[in-house]
Parts: structure tokens; sequence; C-alpha cells
């Protein structure tokens, strides 16, 4: 029975001339490629050739690489080709192009162990002649430099080899064996292998097992019989406990805050998972520019595993500025400052300050904001903030024109993972007008929120479901209106993944509001209803939808519903593609549901950024009614929702 080891093997392939390398490459066959994308196969390689005088031409080349009908096989194929990769960028000569020819066939064959292919073979031929062919050199010195000389890859993969035997040696818990996810009938691809070492060494710290060792995998490849044997040796360790908790680097932070803000204690069982989320939460300071969590290499003297949180600072103060456009409320522009850690226990201080209304056809005139935020992370218990604000606004829509300065305090709570809500207590003295006629108002209110978020991106959702419910009770306290309202609001937006991940994204939103307790024109102009613009109807200008004045102004409502369906495409690796409905409608003086409904459609386009993907989208009205405009275009940072 034919029997050899898929350790790591001598090779020692001969140069063209006869020629033998300087120095014998160590190839692991085993892992020559694992899977798509690891790039790390063959080997290192130096060829010292003795040649004659003068570098020939470089001679122009054509490769066709004959699909094996398995993708993921075929990518790998293409990635590991130096004759691919370099056919553009690094022409050579004649005896250059068959080295490389050469080095590429090794290749070829390492990635076709690597998914299986035990007896795959590999063809390449340039001119139609093969690599051994002794006139392969003057048919290249002969050839013209256009056309391209034609290099033919044909790949013959053979039976797939699968695994057989799977044996962990050493003292790994019977559990763990049984949880490491590879079984006798496997294809015997690298990538599977690789993964179940590396799922290995997880679950064994995961049982608390900190200095686990687990060897590479011994491979051993029968031949005859078109199977592999796998053997893990495991070096389990003792299952131990957590030893002196440190944070370096923390130079500007509070000690007290920090120990706080680690949830991991001396004492406590190894745990991987919690010592993760551990470096989460300080990360999510917004403090440290990185967060690494370093288990020390030896147990202390007690037996335990001491862990360091080695933190690197961000500069305290930042500035930023920040830009939007849209043809119905116009453009907008500002600037902040903040401060990150402004006490010492990662204490947020930000100001800022912004025009808007630049132009739009929803605008009459130019508007200013202003803004002072203090936020104290973790107060009087984890998972909660503490947030005091003023601010200031100036706007003028077509709808009305406001005028209003603000102050508020806010107690944010995370509940779980997903899971989060707040609760405030906010003054806002404003003045209105509204087809000539001003009104001023004293309000409080007392807003809470009830949030659920469990999408996989801010910017760019992909999948998951954002959920939020806000109920604020209002007071009056001095003005043209007395008795108390409330105004509530439920907003959810949710995403579906199907196709390639991240590239074919059907997205929905729904809102739904409602005024309780007050009629239209009881309510304030800007605590009603409206519907048109990014948020709700695109295609119609901004508030436009809904009941108006006889002279097309709107007046707002007290209930809306809208919603939206968005198809995402991603082409290429940076640009993507936009295809939406909207609907909306407001109720005058009713509940939402009540009133006409008015469709906005449009396309839209994307390019994807580190930061998240700039968006440009153009609606139209379906449904146009008086005032509502042709057309409307929008452009931000980010995903419309």
């Amino acid at each position: 029975m034919a029997r050899r080891s898929c350790r790591a093997a001598e090779t020692a392939p001969a140069a063209p001339g006869g020629l033998r390398p300087a120095l014998v490459p160590w190839r692991s066959e085993w892992a020559a490629c694992g899977a798509r994308g690891l790039r790390w196969l063959p080997t290192a390689v130096l060829l010292i050739v003795i040649t004659n005088a003068n570098a020939a031409d470089p001679q122009p080349y054509a490769v066709t690489l004959r699909e094996t009908g398995q993708t993921e096989l075929d990518a790998a194929l293409k990635d590991v080709s130096n004759l691919l990769s370099l056919q553009e960028g690094a022409p050579v000569g004649p005896f250059a192009l068959v080295a490389r020819a050469r080095e590429d066939s090794e290749r070829f064959v390492s990635a076709l162990r690597s998914f299986g292919y035990y007896d795959g073979k590999v063809s390449v031929t340039i001119g139609g002649k093969g690599l051994d062919d002794a006139g392969l050199l003057a048919r290249l010195d002969r050839a013209p430099a256009d056309p391209p000389i034609p290099v033919l890859v044909a790949v013959e993969l053979g039976p797939l080899f699968r695994l057989r035997k799977i044996v962990v040696e050493g003292d790994a818990p019977a559990d763990v064996r049984a949880e490491l996810g590879l079984s006798p009938g496997a294809p015997a691809a690298a990538s599977l292998v690789l993964a179940a070492h590396g799922r290995l060494i997880d679950l064994l710290r995961q049982k608390g097992h900190a200095l686990a060792k687990v060897d590479p995998p011994i491979a051993t490849l029968y031949t005859a019989d078109k199977v592999l044997d796998i053997t893990f040796k495991v070096d389990a360790g003792p299952s131990v406990d957590l030893g002196k908790i440190s944070v370096t680097g923390a130079d500007r932070m509070r000690d007290s805050f920090l120990e706080q803000r680690v949830m991991v204690s001396p004492g406590e069982p190894f745990n991987p998972e919690a010592i993760e989320k551990a470096r989460q939460d300080l990360s999510a300071l917004g403090v440290f520019s990185s967060v690494r969590a370093r288990p020390a290499d030896a147990l202390d003297e007690q037996g335990r595993l001491p862990i360091e949180f080695s933190v690197t600072e961000r500069p305290q103060r930042v500035a930023s500025i920040s830009g939007a456009y849209s043809t119905d409320i116009g453009g907008s522009a500002g600037v902040s400052w903040r401060h990150r850690n402004l006490l010492g226990s990662a204490e947020q201080l930000n100001l800022s300050i912004g025009i808007s209304q630049l132009g739009g056809n929803s605008t009459i005139g130019v508007g200013y904001n202003g803004a002072i935020t203090f936020i104290k992370p973790d107060w009087l218990q984890r998972e909660q903030s503490f947030q005091a604000s003023l601010g200031a606004v100036k706007q003028h829509f077509d709808a009305f024109d406001q005028t209003a300065a603000s102050t508020g305090v806010l107690v944010n709570r995370r509940f779980s993972e997903h899971w989060g809500g707040s609760l405030g207590l906010a003054g806002e003295q404003e003045s209105i007008t509204q087809q000539g006629a001003t009104s001023d108002y004293t309000l409080l209110s007392l807003p809470a929120t009830l949030k659920y978020d469990d999408t996989d991106n801010l910017l760019d959702p992909t999948e998951g479901i954002r959920a939020a419910g806000q109920f604020t009770p209002i007071q009056p306290v001095a003005g043209r209106i007395s008795e108390p309202f409330a105004l509530s609001q439920v907003a959810a937006s949710t995403y579906f993944d199907i196709a390639d991940p991240g590239r074919s994204i059907v997205a929905l939103r729904g809102l739904i509001g409602y005024a309780i307790g007050v009629s239209q024109f009881d309510l304030p102009a800007d605590k009603r209803y409206y519907a048109g613009g990014s948020a709700t109807v695109r295609g119609f200008r901004f508030q436009s939808v809904g009941p108006r004045f006889p002279d097309n102004r709107p007046q707002g409502g007290t209930a809306v519903a809208a919603g939206t369906l968005e198809f995402r495409q991603r082409f290429f690796e940076d640009y993507g593609a936009v295809a939406f409905v909207d609907a909306g409608q407001v109720s005058a003086n009713g509940a939402p549901f009540t009133a006409g409904w008015r469709i906005g459609a449009g396309l839209g386009a994307r390019y994807y950024t580190s930061l998240g993907p700039i968006r440009i989208d153009v609606a139209v009205p379906v449904t146009p009614e008086a005032n509502s405009g042709s057309f409307e275009l929008y452009l931000g940072l980010g995903q419309a929702f």
C-alpha cells in the first residue's frame, strides 16, 4: 500500500539548462494554500543561475487557464499564478518565462492538493510546446512580439481524496474531541483541516485551558486508497483562573474608572469571550485608538494567568467638519469640536455650530444651529450614561419659521447587547411663525425612548433589524396652549442579504407617528407630523406631503405613516446601485392611515469608502400634486437608512 507523509518535504526542481537552485526550498504540501485567499502558498525560492551576457528582450504572452468547474478551486489557481499576476506588470524574456511557468506548475499542483486532489496533474504549454520540449527556447527566440505567444494551463483533477481517520492525541477533554467538526468521509481539503486545528485551540481555551498547545496537524496520505489520515497532538495544560488584571498605556485616565470598566476580575475562570467583551468595552469608550488583551505566557506564583490590556490613547481634542446637500432643503455645513476625556473618566464635551438651508426648494432663508453637549459614561452604574445639553436653532421652511432655544438632561441605558433606552427632561422656548401669524411657546417635556439594533453596520447595514419607539409627554408652561399632549412614534428598518454576502440587499423601512390629546392647529407647527424628503418619501419636497393651506404651503398634521422598499446591489469592489419606492401620508386631524398616500420612486449610486458609502439618490413623485416638484436629488454619507 502506497503511503507518504504530507508534512514538509524537500524539493529541488531543476532550472532551465540543467542548473540547480542554490537554496533548496522547504514546502509544506498540506498547508499549500488552504483555501482561497490564503496567499502564503508555496515557498520562498531563490534561484542562482549563471547565464550568458545580455538579457533577452521581453516576450509578451497571453495565459489561458482552463476552468475545472469548481469556482473556489479556479479562483485559487488564479490567485497563486505568477504567469497571470505578472503578465502585464513584469514582462520577461524567453528563459525567464519558462522558469516562471515551471514555478507555476509547482504552485498549481500544491493548490490541487490543498483541495484534496492529490493525483491531480497540470500541463503547461507555451506556444504549443511542453516545458520539457528541447525546442521550446528556440521557438521563443523566434516568436514575434505581436501577437503574444499563447500559454495554456490545463488541469486534470483526478479523484477527490477523503479523510479516513481523525485522531486527537494527548489530554484534550472528551467534549472537545466531540466538537472538533471534522468527520471521516469529508474531502481531504486543507481548509477543513486547518479550520479544525484552529477550532480545537479555541475549544480548549473556552474550557479554561489558556496555555493549550496543538501541534500542526500530521497528515498521512494513502495514495492507493485515496484517503488521508489526520492526527492532532494536544497539550491541553491546566484549566486556570485569572491573575492580576492590568491596563497599560492609559496615562490620562483615572485608575478607579478603568477598574470599574474592565469586567473581568482575578480569580475568575479563564474565559476568552469574557476577556474579548472587556476589550470591546474599553474600546467603546472612544478614548483609545487601539485596545489589545494580552494573556501572560506563563502562570504566576499562585498558578493564575495575568491579563494585560494594552491601550493607545487617541488625541484628547478633535475638530471635524461635515456637510450634506439635497435639492429640497439645500446645503448644510457644520464645524464641531470634541474633548474625548475631559475629567479623566472618558467624559465628552462636544461643541458644534452649523449653517443650513443654503438654497433648497422647500426653504425661504438661511438657518443656523449650535449646541453644547456633555456626556458622562458609566454614570452611577455601568452601561448607563448621563447627558446634559444646551442648543439653539433658527430655521426657515415653507411650512414655518422657527427660532428656539432648548436645554435638557438625558439618561441613556444599555439593557443588553441589542436593547437600549433613554429617559430625559427637557425645556424649550420657541417662537413659530406660520401663515404670517407668530406664536410663542414654553414647553416642558419628558422624552422616553426604547431601541433595538442587531444590524451589522451603522452606515451600511446588510442584515438585522433596527427599531425605535418614542413617547414624549409635553406640558405647556406658557404660550397659546395650556393643555398637555404627547407625541408618539415607532420607526423600524430591516435588511435581508439575498446573494453573495453584503452585495445584494433588500431593505425595508416603516414609520408611524401620532399626536395624542391635541388637535392639528393647537399643536405647535414644529411638533406636527410631516412627510416628504429623504427620511420619508423621496421625490417629494421636504414636508410637502399632507394637508396644505390655500397657498399650497404645508400645514402638518397629527399623524404620519410612511414606508420604503429598497434594493441595493454592489458592483466590483467599490461601486453600487440602488432602486427604491417610498410611500407616505399625513393625516390632518386624525389617526395614521386616514389620508391619501403619495408615492415616490428613484435610483441611486453608491461609492464605498472605509468610512461608509457615499450616497447619491435621484427620485421623482409617482403621484405628483401641486408644489410637489418634478424630482429631488440627495447627497450624503451612509445609506439612506
